[in-house]
């Protein structure tokens, strides 16, 4: 497909494109490292990364490259996580106004029990509703890959997860 439509200013289609999105980026980024405060400067990083390559980026396929963005900040961020300070207490994380805190914690909790690139999958698969040839293409891995993975990440929330009937 083509570029963005000739006579709109770059500015004004980014602007365009940053408001109806970044809701949606925030909560993929969310569900990739279950903090608030981390989701907003995944989502910052992304934009700005995304801004400097605006004139390059197909309107077709923008919405994957800031998916890939947005996924290469957080895997970094996790390896980065071994050499950041420690504190001995994690700092207050309140939820969004209309969120329900306490399910956010379980949510929170449960995910935070899988390996990054699980977390990822997962989120991938089921918040952002990508198929698995789209995780697999976006995080450079076969299919299959995506496919065990992802089934892992979601036995391991199975099984730390009341049962929906409320049975364990």
């Amino acid at each position: 497909m083509g570029r963005w439509p000739v006579g709109k200013p770059r500015d004004a289609d980014f602007s365009e494109y940053f408001a109806a999105r970044v809701q949606r980026f925030r909560r993929l980024a969310f569900g990739m490292c279950g903090d608030w405060h981390g989701a907003e400067d995944l989502v910052q990083a992304t934009f700005v990364q995304l801004y400097r390559h605006w004139r390059r980026v197909r309107p077709d396929t923008v919405d994957a490259y800031a998916r890939r963005i947005l996924l290469n900040a957080f895997l970094a961020g996790q390896r980065k996580r071994g050499r950041e300070l420690v504190m001995s207490a994690p700092p207050e994380r309140t939820a969004p106004t209309g969120y329900d805190s306490h399910d956010r914690i379980d949510l929170e909790r449960v995910l935070s029990g899988l390996t990054p690139r699980q977390r990822a999958m997962v989120v991938l698969r089921f918040l952002e509703d990508l198929s698995v040839a789209e995780v697999a293409s976006l995080l450079g891995v076969a299919e299959g890959t995506v496919k065990s993975q992802t089934a892992r990440g979601v036995e391991a929330l199975r099984a730390v997860l009341p049962s929906p009937s409320g049975k364990e």
